[in-house]
């Protein structure tokens, strides 16, 4: 039995198909009709879809060892049967003609068939939705990304190329530590003693691929079947389903003007033993809102009557533009009883996912536990880079330059809705954040609305979306950080003409 591999680059794929073609030579059959008869298996398999280029035949006769008119009778064999077809000048390709057979993989278990896609939350859906070409023309309030199209390309470009360069030259691409690069942990650490009053060292952080994998870190160590966790009513969602996946028990909480409602968590401690509360105090997401002194003090005071631990998602510190950013929970005296998780990626990018967890050393080494059966440990090449634009200041002069540009697109915002919009909408300013929340008046129909603006190519998250209920409510969150001025402009007048409908 002669195994040989075979290279096929398609032309119209622009792609390599590597093609195991098997010749016995022992075999009854004819060598040209096995090799028809697997060109046939492939393309039955989904591996050679319609208009593939196949090789030569004089390239596929030196590749498997046969002679070229082998060859030639397997392609013409192939081309009576309706399988390959020729083209002038061009060469020998599979057949357009023929349905587009998927490349499948055999379920091991027939429950994994079962799988309900429905289990997706509205929310999630839009995340997981692969964005169309054609949808470049609408103009898409998300839930708060930052504009990439302002990074420092070059800055960082020059920061990785260093440090792929220094981790090559000293054999440090290997395994390292699952808690992340030491220099990273460092420079994280002094920024957060020095800048938002924390009081840790580089064994207190741990690195993580973007918030989300932090907060998902500490849902798998604070929570097990049974346990309740207590989440606003309006919160970031995918951290909701994150202590759910760990068998948590939700529980919802009410909160207003001032953020967390703290005596509905107070009455909710005393019916439930609850194991962990989910908060972003600074820029409350989705509301915007800024939990005051007063209630971070009551929270944190329930947090040890009640033996419960915080876990406090800071996603966008940086961004705040009214005064200095408010110091985080776990800033305070009592700060063991919280789990800050924090995320440059919003900073650089989204796409480099670089996000931090800072706790007690114990949790922190149960963190490292979690990373070496998901992860094994970050992309130690980014941390040594984004170690090296902290260490430097750059990555704090980026911020400075990129936090007047948001807030000259949030003060266009409220204008543009004030102006356009004000019969329709009310909102407060936020200090903060890449967002605003608007509350629909009386009359507006949230559910026409988004169906409505959907007609007129502008992309609207109603607040249902962040809600665990999914109850429809009167209320829609707009960021703005990604849109410049002339797209905010357009955004508003489209949008406007679906509150007019």
């Amino acid at each position: 039995m002669l195994c040989l591999r075979v290279n096929i680059e398609g032309i119209a794929m622009l792609r390599s198909w590597r093609l195991n073609l098997i010749v016995t030579k022992a075999s009854g059959q004819s060598v040209y009709l096995q090799i028809a008869q697997q060109i046939i298996e492939e393309i039955q398999r989904g591996r050679l879809p319609p208009s593939t280029a196949m090789p030569g035949t004089r390239e596929l006769a030196d590749m498997i060892n046969v002679n070229r008119k082998t060859v030639v009778l397997a392609y013409d064999e192939l081309i009576a049967q309706g399988w390959l077809t020729t083209e002038s000048r061009r060469g020998t390709f599979v057949s357009s003609n023929l349905p587009n057979f998927s490349v499948s993989v055999p379920l091991l278990n027939k429950h994994i068939a079962e799988f309900d896609a429905h289990k997706l939350t509205p929310y999630a859906e839009q995340l997981v939705t692969e964005k169309d070409s054609a949808s470049n023309c609408v103009v898409e309030f998300n839930d708060g990304i930052p504009d990439t199209r302002l990074i420092p390309f070059k800055m960082i470009s020059m920061a990785f190329r260093h440090a792929l360069l220094v981790s090559s030259r000293a054999n440090k691409l290997g395994y390292d530590s699952p808690k992340g690069v030491q220099a990273l942990r460092q420079s994280i650490a002094t920024m957060l003693n020095l800048e938002r009053g924390l009081n840790v060292g580089m064994d207190n952080i741990c690195i993580v691929r973007g918030s989300q994998m932090g907060i998902f870190l500490a849902a798998r160590i604070l929570s097990k079947p049974g346990d309740y966790v207590v989440v606003e009513n309006l919160s970031y969602p995918p951290a909701r389903e994150a202590f759910k996946s760990c068998g948590a028990t939700i529980l919802g909480v009410g909160q207003d003007s001032h953020g967390m409602n703290v005596d509905e968590l107070r009455t909710l401690c005393e019916k439930h033993r609850i194991r962990a509360v989910y908060v972003t105090p600074h820029h409350q997401f989705p509301t915007t809102v800024m939990m005051t002194a007063e209630r971070r003090l009551k929270l944190l005071r329930l947090a040890d009557q009640y033996d419960f631990i915080i876990v406090e998602d800071d996603y966008d510190h940086e961004f705040h533009f009214s005064h200095h950013p408010v110091l985080p929970l776990a800033s305070a005296n009592d700060s063991d009883r919280v789990v800050y998780v924090g995320s440059l990626s919003k900073v650089l990018a989204p796409g480099l996912r670089v996000g931090y967890l800072a706790a007690s050393k114990a949790f922190i080494q149960q963190c490292a536990s979690e990373v070496l059966l998901i992860d094994r440990q970050g992309n130690s090449v980014t941390e040594l880079a984004v170690a090296e634009l902290m260490e430097s200041g750059e990555i704090k002069r980026h911020i400075r330059r990129t936090i007047k540009i948001y807030e000259e697109r949030r003060n266009e915002l409220i204008r543009l809705l004030q102006n356009e919009l004000s019969e329709f909408v009310e909102f407060e300013t936020p200090y903060g954040g890449l967002a605003i929340w608007l509350r629909l008046k009386k009359g507006v129909d949230i559910n026409h609305l988004v169906q409505k603006a959907q007609l007129e190519k502008v992309k609207v998250l109603p607040a249902a979306l962040f809600s665990e209920s999914g109850s429809d409510i009167g209320a829609i969150r707009l960021g703005f950080g990604s849109l410049n001025v002339a797209e905010l402009t357009t955004g508003v007048e489209r949008l406007k003409r679906a509150f007019e409908a």
